[in-house]
């Protein structure tokens, strides 16, 4: 977020030049003359950051040190709001301080938000004005959602993997459980994880969009594993035992039965997927391919020749 863009101003802008901008636009963008735009409400949430930052020396320092991202991970809404003071523009949407320089605190530190915003014979009730700001307080960050590719081996059974967000020192780890069984296009939400909250609210969440890796030997059709199998033309038409893996990395003898054709399948059950939905464990569809040699030998040539002449 390019705080200097979202007021208009120059990096060498003069604190005055900066307040005057940030004036302008909350003018322009204030919830209580933009009833229902949402967008207008979401873009004076970002000048009000922006404002809160670069008004204050030590805080547009830090950001012009170490840029953006880096800020973000170093300060919390509830850091860059802190001491912001914000007082005589707010006066302008008509809420009354009674006098004096009024700047925002953390809640936690003493009278807080509505201290501040009590009127001389409200009856100890908030302005209308902090009414109207504590709701903004109170809006939720955007939600973010991040591709998270798995294996087929750990929708096979489960797994929990580490994310992080963020870059460099700063970067958060966070876990997160992958059901078994699960397939691609659903998300995982992981609260809480999303982008912060412009004005202190609570931050969004995060959602991983599950893609699930193409296999070499298996592919998914639901629950159930289908693979092909190559054998060769004897062992189709005489029938054969034959070794077949597994996604768990077995080897299972099965039996090719005599006169197998081209393309049959062979279904070992229960060595597929588990049932998202918690069923029964999916099947193992063994498509029989059969081998086709583009050489063969002076003998093989003879052989196939036999076979030929006697209606094979």
């Amino acid at each position: 977020m390019d705080y200097y863009k979202l007021l208009g101003v120059e990096k060498n802008a003069s604190p005055e030049e900066i307040k005057k901008a940030y004036r302008k636009l909350a003018l322009k963008h204030h919830p209580d003359r933009n009833k229902g735009n949402k967008d207008a409400e979401e873009q004076f949430k970002k000048i009000s950051e922006a404002y809160a930052v670069l008004s204050d020396k030590e805080k547009r320092q830090q950001y012009d040190t170490v840029g953006s991202a880096g800020f973000q991970q170093r300060y919390s809404q509830e850091d860059i709001f802190r001491n912001a003071d914000l007082g005589d523009i707010l006066r302008e949407f008509g809420i009354n301080f009674g006098g004096g320089r009024t700047t925002f605190r953390s809640s936690g530190g003493g009278g807080g938000f509505e201290e501040m915003f009590r009127q001389p014979g409200a009856g100890g009730r908030a302005s209308h004005g902090f009414q109207d700001f504590r709701q903004q307080q109170q809006v939720k960050g955007n939600d973010l959602s991040l591709e998270l590719p798995i294996t087929l081996s750990e929708v096979l059974s489960g797994a929990e993997k580490t994310i992080s967000l963020g870059r460099g020192s700063g970067a958060e780890k966070v876990s997160v459980k992958i059901p078994a069984g699960i397939e691609t296009g659903k998300k995982l939400r992981i609260s809480g994880k999303g982008s912060p909250s412009p004005m202190g609210g609570p931050a969004g969440d995060l959602y991983l969009l599950i893609r699930v890796e193409p296999h070499p030997t298996f592919v998914r059709e639901g629950a159930h594993l289908t693979m092909d199998l190559q054998i060769p033309y004897s062992s189709a038409v005489l029938g054969a035992e034959v070794e077949v893996p597994t996604l768990e990395g077995k080897q299972l003898k099965v039996k090719v039965p005599p006169g197998c054709q081209p393309q049959a399948k062979l279904r070992l059950r229960k060595h597929g997927l588990p049932d998202s939905q918690g069923g029964a464990r999916g099947d193992l569809l063994v498509k029989i391919l059969v081998a086709v040699p583009k050489t063969l030998s002076d003998e093989q040539k003879e052989l196939v020749d036999r076979l030929k002449e006697s209606g094979l």
